[in-house]
């Protein structure tokens, strides 16, 4: 049976992951020490503690992930009319990145859909914390389950 102790650990799991806007790594701090203090105690905070975490580190993979690619679409656009190949031997064949690329839209478009993942992480943080509190177990979508 679970104890409203229990439930607001779990809860609280969740959403010490928040805590990465005031302390820098709060997100993956917060989670391990609840989490480490009390997984001994109770299976069902044990359980929230793996989620909480699981999600953290697959959410900094894929930031991570999709910084690598998007990153070098900017700095192109900002090294703007540089020639990066220009052949000597032929006057005819040059690449200028200074004018609007399909990769500058890429790249913009992997800045968007890292916007939505950032709502999307939040929603899902809170949902969790919710299900927690109810005494419910949760499962993040996404989720690579580094801890089992």
């Amino acid at each position: 049976m679970l104890n409203n102790h229990q439930k607001n650990i779990a809860t609280f799991i969740h959403l010490s992951t928040f805590s990465r806007f005031i302390i820098p790594f709060g997100n993956f701090i917060g989670p391990i020490v609840l989490w480490i203090v009390n997984k001994e105690k109770s299976e069902f905070v044990d359980s929230h503690g793996k989620q909480a975490i699981n999600f953290q580190i697959s959410i900094l993979l894929y930031t991570i992930l999709i910084g690598t690619i998007t990153i070098p679409f900017f700095i192109f656009k900002m090294l703007n009319g540089i020639d990066f190949i220009d052949f000597h031997g032929s006057s005819d064949f040059h690449i200028n990145i200074g004018k609007p690329s399909p990769l500058l839209y890429i790249g913009g478009g992997l800045g968007f859909l890292a916007i939505i993942g950032f709502i999307l992480e939040l929603v899902f943080i809170i949902n969790a914390s919710l299900k927690a509190r109810d005494g419910q177990l949760y499962s993040y979508p996404l989720t690579i389950h580094f801890l089992k």
